[in-house]
């Protein structure tokens, strides 16, 4: 059998087939052909060398903000998105999920200038409030969260659309979270929930153990507002009857919603994200967030198996958003594939109040493929020494390639 292409002497990661273990990775036809111990090169029409690498399924990102074309300033629609593929490859996420920048009244505009334009696979939570995330009073406005357009619209981009959304309502009352809800029983998709902070009137504990339900996402879970810590240090019970009831906790990090005070002991005590994601925008990428792999390689630091991150940065967040087809390497499957290094040194993290955690390793992506086509490659692996190639590489016109009289080319 001849595949396309191999990659060779990785250490591969694949939660979903509970594969942690050197293993060759083949593919052909932009899918996964075959997993190996050991793969000849000579079944391969191309071959890149992955010793040293952890070789994982390409990364799920179920939080970000890529409505960067809506034309509004300082809105997370508008000037404080970012576009996808240029934040995307690098940081060995293939697939990111937009979290209800748009809503129903501007999700066609946001579909046809980003999500329909682009290479990275993306998706969407689609916002109750009509308008989305276009300004801080809009996402308080009680008449444009309406349910009735917003089911109408999930249902007919629901190729695209996974769930619905509520953020940064700041009211008393549980109007956007009720219309979310609502929505997303109709739809059958399940609502994630986005809120800075939590009036006494609508506690996060009654959010999480009463209102929303099986497959519904927290995210910002280790919100500096979220009691975690109870005076004896143990991480609250409530936040164990609310995943008991199904609800999945997602990270979120950002620019505002990632504190080690609660971070550490809840990762100390096994209560584990179920999700790891940026909340990618133009503030907290060039800010404590970075980017996903930094994400990932701080809760590396503060002891989280590194197999346990890649499980909540792939096949988890896939299948939270209902795509099962994605996060997972299994033959067949489409060859979305990250190649990370696993940095070894002296490293500080940052929570969102500059909060440190001193590390031993980060983790740096190498090489991000989609569908088997490389996206990115930071280390030139998949290149030539350029000896070695024709002595002409790179001219495009041999024709229009003349030499200087007298400088080894013919004259006119």
């Amino acid at each position: 059998m001849t595949f396309d292409l191999l990659l060779k002497g990785g250490h591969l990661i694949d939660p979903a087939n509970n594969i942690d273990a050197g293993r060759d990775l083949a593919i052909t036809d932009g899918r996964i052909a075959a997993v190996d111990a050991d793969i000849p090169t000579s079944c391969a029409g191309k071959v890149i060398d992955v010793s040293g690498l952890v070789v994982t399924p390409g990364l799920v990102d179920i939080h970000t903000h890529m409505f960067a074309t809506s034309g509004f300033k300082n809105a997370w629609a508008g000037d404080r998105s970012i576009l996808p593929d240029g934040f995307s490859f690098r940081s060995g996420v293939t697939a990111m999920v937009d979290t209800g920048s748009a809503g129903w009244r501007m999700f066609e505009d946001f579909r046809y200038r980003v999500l329909d334009r682009f290479e990275t696979r993306m998706f969407a939570f689609l916002n109750i409030v009509g308008m989305g995330m276009v300004s801080n009073d809009m996402e308080q406005n009680h008449q444009d969260m309406q349910v009735d357009p917003a089911v109408a619209m999930g249902r007919e981009h629901e190729d695209v659309i996974v769930g619905m959304k509520t953020a940064h309502y700041t009211g008393p009352e549980w109007i956007s979270v009720d219309r979310m809800l609502e929505a997303g029983r109709r739809l059958g998709k399940p609502c994630m929930v986005d809120f800075g902070l939590f009036p006494s009137e609508r506690p996060f504990y009654e959010l999480v153990t009463q209102r929303m339900s099986a497959g519904d996402i927290a995210t910002h879970m280790f919100l500096g507002d979220v009691p975690w810590i109870g005076p004896d240090g143990q991480v609250l019970r409530y936040l164990y009857e609310a995943r008991e009831r199904g609800i999945i906790f997602d990270v979120g990090h950002g620019g505002g919603s990632f504190y080690w005070r609660n971070a550490v002991p809840a990762i100390e005590q096994g209560f584990y994200p179920d999700s790891i994601s940026t909340d990618l925008h133009t503030w907290c990428m060039n800010d404590e967030m970075q980017d996903m792999t930094n994400v990932m390689s701080k809760f590396l630091a503060i002891g989280l198996p590194l197999e346990e991150i890649i499980r909540e940065s792939t096949v988890n967040p896939a299948r939270e958003i209902g795509h099962p087809e994605l996060g997972h390497l299994s033959i067949g499957a489409v060859a979305d594939v990250t190649a990370l290094n696993v940095l070894d040194g002296d490293f500080a993290y940052l929570d969102v109040r500059q909060g440190r955690v001193q590390g031993k390793q980060r983790l740096r992506c190498e090489l991000t493929l989609l569908a088997g086509e490389l996206k990115w490659d930071w280390n030139g692996r998949t290149g030539t020494d350029w000896r070695d190639l024709p002595p002409d590489y790179g001219v495009r016109n041999p024709k229009g390639l003349i030499m200087p009289p007298g400088e080894g080319g013919a004259s006119r």
